[in-house]
């Protein structure tokens, strides 16, 4: 699995980002025309990029978010929450966006009760 002791020495200190980069760079031919600083930076910021999605794959686990396919398509503008097809629209249009202009939107989880732009 590991014939290489750097590369068990890795996995013992739990680098699996540097294990996972360093075995990619063995098997890439120009991978020697880098030098020594350039190939180990390789490796630490694959490292830490396996680190931070590690630690946001677990945030996302811990926070349990539903996960629900829902589209403007979908909206139900006839349940009594105040939802206003022609701001949905405005806000579905971008212009905002385009105009560089902040969108203020308040109210309970899926339930706006205010929209702004301003």
């Amino acid at each position: 699995m590991l014939p290489n002791p750097t590369l068990e020495q890795l996995q013992a200190l739990g680098l699996q980002g540097m294990v996972q980069a360093l075995e990619e760079q063995r098997r890439q031919s120009g991978i020697t025309e880098l030098d020594f600083e350039e190939r180990l930076g390789l490796l630490v910021e694959r490292q830490w990029l396996w680190k931070e999605n590690r630690a946001l794959t677990a945030r996302l686990k811990k926070a349990q978010l539903k996960i629900a396919n829902a589209t403007l398509e979908d909206i139900n503008y006839r349940h009594p929450r105040g939802l206003k097809r022609a701001q949905i629209e405005q806000l579905r249009a971008s212009a905002w966006v385009q105009q560089h202009r902040n969108c203020i939107i308040t109210g309970p989880t899926g339930l706006p009760t205010y929209c702004s732009f301003g």
